[in-house]
């Protein structure tokens, strides 16, 4: 890397996708890496692929009068995994025989034959999960059904190329609070990287890197920008473990660390006082509580303003996090937003102690907010008078949710 460039980090793993982004800076003559943006934690990976290929072989057999239960599938998808990668990386290898067991009493006997082809995973993946995409596409949202099952929020568009424009988009303006950075970048409709490295098993095949660089370099194309270069030599199968193995090391003084803190501004809801009226709950408003890039392990201290904090009862603290409100300070209260500014986390349900106080009684306190080592946020309420804590924490690392 160089100082000046965009590094896009493509992480596409067995069942999630990660998309991230970080500049490189020069120090006073130190090459100093910041993340800069880090993109939703996608349910959409590997596994997705298999149960494709599954499905394009289960539609083959069911041509030749032969239809697989659930079961049958689900064995199939397995099968599916392994001729995947060997499809992939085996470029002398064309075919690979597939077996799907029978359910009665004629397990080897009552088995099923067939085969998986190049053609079938190359067209399966590249067109259904790589397509060829604009730099203003968005990832398609599905009409859902008024009951569902309440299960992991899966990614509705399989694209990975249309939630990579999406991510790019988002962040178009996500360097500009950098040195060197604000001149470039003035116009863009998405953010230009310099750079792209890939990580993820699905990627020891060069034909779906390359997919991945064309889009990118054709978008970049379009507003005159010079095409991305390729950041070679990861080991995709010991990348995470030489990665944490090496932040061990600079967490103990040693390597290079790259900065960037949180990857969102943080919020928590504060409930409005207002008049009853049916049907209206109170209005809530948004304090900024961690700011964007707040660094692990430390403190940040809100503006001497009083809240009331209810002890003794069930109460609920709502939380709220934005990845574009990149310039809001500790202290910032927010009274509207948009849907594209921030989003609800999931609520957290407690009863704090009342501790010698009336119980649902409103006790005025002074808020402190801390990003731990392990990374949660710490929201600490004390009392304008008295010598009582009272802690809630959520975490904050990226996640499924």
């Amino acid at each position: 890397m160089n100082p000046g460039d965009i590094v896009l980090v493509v992480d596409v793993g067995g069942g999630t996708t990660d998309l991230s982004l970080i500049a490189v800076v020069d120090r006073e003559g130190n090459m100093e890496p910041h993340r800069i943006a880090v993109g939703d934690h996608i349910l959409l990976g590997g596994d997705n692929m298999d149960l494709a290929l599954a499905h394009v072989i289960g539609a083959k057999l069911a041509q030749q009068g032969t239809q697989l239960d659930p079961w049958q599938l689900r064995a199939l998808t397995h099968g599916c995994r392994v001729a995947k990668e060997t499809l992939l990386i085996d470029a002398e290898q064309d075919t690979v025989p597939l077996v799907v067991p029978s359910r009665g009493s004629r397990l080897i006997g009552g088995s099923i034959r067939t085969e998986l082809t190049r053609d079938e995973v190359r067209n399966t993946l590249i067109e259904g999960f790589f397509p060829q995409v604009e730099a203003s596409a968005r990832p398609v949202a599905r009409p859902r059904a008024g009951l569902t099952q309440l299960r992991l929020p899966y990614a509705q568009d399989a694209a990975i190329t249309r939630h990579l424009a999406a991510f790019l988009g988002r962040q178009a303006m996500a360097a500009q609070e950098l040195p060197g950075f604000q001149e470039r970048r003035q116009g863009a409709s998405f953010i230009h990287p310099t750079a792209v490295l890939f990580n993820g098993g699905i990627f020891k095949s060069p034909l779906l890197s390359e997919r991945i660089l064309s889009n990118l370099n054709s978008w970049l194309a379009t507003e005159q920008a010079p095409p991305a270069r390729l950041l070679s030599g990861a080991d995709f199968d010991l990348a995470v473990a030489r990665g944490a193995a090496y932040y061990g090391k600079v967490k103990r003084g040693g390597g290079v660390r790259i900065r960037g803190g949180t990857a969102q501004s943080f919020y928590v809801g504060i409930e409005t006082s207002m008049p009853a009226v049916p049907g209206l709950e109170p209005p809530v408003m948004a304090l900024c509580v961690a700011p964007f890039g707040m660094e692990e392990g430390t403190e940040a201290n809100l503006p001497p303003q009083e809240f009331g904090l209810v002890v003794g009862e069930p109460v609920r603290f709502r939380f709220f996090e934005s990845s574009v409100r990149r310039t809001d300070e500790v202290g910032v209260m927010l009274e509207s937003w948009s849907r594209e500014e921030l989003q609800e986390l999931g609520e957290i349900e407690v009863t704090l102690p009342a501790e010698g106080r009336n119980f649902g009684e409103v006790v005025p306190v002074r808020l402190q907010a801390a990003v731990t080592e392990t990374g949660t946020l710490r929201l600490e309420a004390s009392p304008v008078v008295g010598e009582e804590r009272w802690k809630v924490e959520l975490d904050v690392r990226p996640q499924t949710r």
